[in-house]
Order: structure tokens, then sequence, then C-alpha cells
């Protein structure tokens, strides 16, 4: 999708912020942040706290408990045969459904935030281990 073609499905004229470094990077309402490759989506970051809210086999992957939701995908990968890849700060990836679920602080919780990403970034070390290319997040 283009970034045009994404701000259509989400239903606004415009993002909110567009940022152009490491990779095109724009900011729509609700926290929600897609990064573009070669002018290509290549990933959706969701706030753990704005959501919106997905779900995976009926779990909820954006705000919940970490442990959990950690928990929760290597359920699922060991049942649904799924392949899992870590990064360096322990978050698991489901590299064949294209989820990444990182965490973000929230007061003294730790809370997920699930990032659904081409398979050609969550399969390249590089790109799995630095997403969502974005400063500040965890």
């Amino acid at each position: 999708m283009s970034p045009a073609e994404v701000a259509r499905a989400l239903g606004v004229p415009e993002p909110q912020e567009r940022v152009g470094s490491p990779y095109a990077q724009e900011a729509f309402p609700g926290a929600l942040k897609t990064f573009y490759d070669a002018g290509k989506l290549a990933c959706v970051a969701l706030d753990a706290v704005a959501g919106p809210q997905v779900f995976l086999s009926g779990f909820p992957l954006a705000g919940s408990d970490l442990e959990q939701g950690q928990q929760f995908l290597l359920e699922h990968a060991a049942e649904h045969g799924n392949h899992v890849l870590y990064t360096p700060d322990d978050s698991p990836s489901l590299t064949d459904l294209g989820v990444l679920l990182r965490s973000q602080r929230v007061g003294a919780a730790r809370l997920t935030r699930p990032l659904f990403v081409k398979k050609e970034w969550l399969e390249s070390e590089y790109f799995r281990d630095r997403l969502p290319l974005e400063a500040g997040t965890g």
C-alpha cells in the first residue's frame, strides 16, 4: 500500500505527522504509526494504550500484560507451527504471520505493543532488531 492508500483505508485525509528518517514514516490518530520502504507500506506499529485493538485467536495484542502476551505468542506458535524469532531485547516475533510483539512502558507497567511487519523486514536481523525504527520506543 502507498501512503495515500493507507490514509484512505484509515478514513483520514492525511497523517498527523510525516518523518523522513531513517525510513519514511507517518503518524495517524490513535498513535498508529506506519513505516514505508521504497514508497510501500512495510510496518504498522500500534500503541499499547491508544491501540487500535487487534486480536490474534481471541487474544488482545495491544495493551495486554507483557508476560501474558509473550506466553500467548509462544503457545500460539506451538499450536499452529509458527516460526518464532527473538530480537536482542527478547521481543518475540512470528515471522510467518508478520507479528512482532514489543513492549511499551505505561506508568509502572510493561504492556504489549504489536507491530505488523512485511516478511522481508521481519526475517532480516537488521530490521527486526531495530523496529519500529523510531526514537524513544522500547
